[in-house]
Formats: structure tokens, C-alpha cells, sequence
């Protein structure tokens, strides 16, 4: 059964390689944040792997809970920081303030 969770958390962080392709590369930031919020969740998943293969998945639980809270709450800051950064931007534009860029 450990071949079976090695092979597992393997797995998962090779897909964690790929999404962070779309973070880097993403065309929007919503694409970027959506991509570390992907990482984030599989994280989550490995914390549990890691403490099943310990046998202490009681303590990797509330680490992996405290991380998926931290990552939603960053995920919020982020989106609502874009949201409120687009709205300048386009308050700049309708003043013609943007059209130097």
C-alpha cells in the first residue's frame, strides 16, 4: 500500500508541474491565480499523503486544513484586489488618463 501512495503523491506533483505552466504563463491573472489555487488544493492532498505514509494523518489533517484556509483566503485577497485594480485602471481611461500607456 506504499508503493501505492508514493506512486500517488508522484503523480499528483508531476500534474502540479504542468498547472504551474499556466501560472506562469497564463494570458490573464485571473488564469495565475486560478493555476496557484490548483497548486494550493494538491498541496492539501500531499500533506494527507505524507501524513497516511507516517501514519499520523490526525496532525497532517489540521496542517492540511490550516493550508487549504490560508490558500482560500488568498485566493479572496487576490481576486478582490484585481477586481478593485481594473476599476481604477478603467476610471482612468474614461478621465483619459490611460491613454499614454
Amino acid at each position: 500500500m506504499t508503493h501505492f501512495f508514493i506512486s500517488s503523491g508522484v503523480i499528483i506533483l508531476l500534474l502540479m508541474f504542468v498547472v504551474l505552466y499556466r501560472v506562469v504563463k497564463g494570458p490573464t491573472p485571473l488564469d495565475r491565480i486560478l493555476g496557484v489555487n490548483v497548486i494550493g488544493t494538491k498541496t492539501m492532498v500531499l500533506i494527507v499523503l505524507i501524513g497516511t505514509l507516517y501514519e499520523r494523518v490526525e496532525m497532517f489533517v489540521d496542517i492540511a486544513l490550516t493550508y487549504a484556509l490560508l490558500n482560500f483566503i488568498a485566493s479572496l485577497a487576490a481576486a478582490r484586489f484585481f477586481q478593485r485594480h481594473k476599476k481604477i485602471h478603467l476610471e482612468e481611461e474614461e478621465r483619459g488618463e490611460g491613454a499614454a500607456c
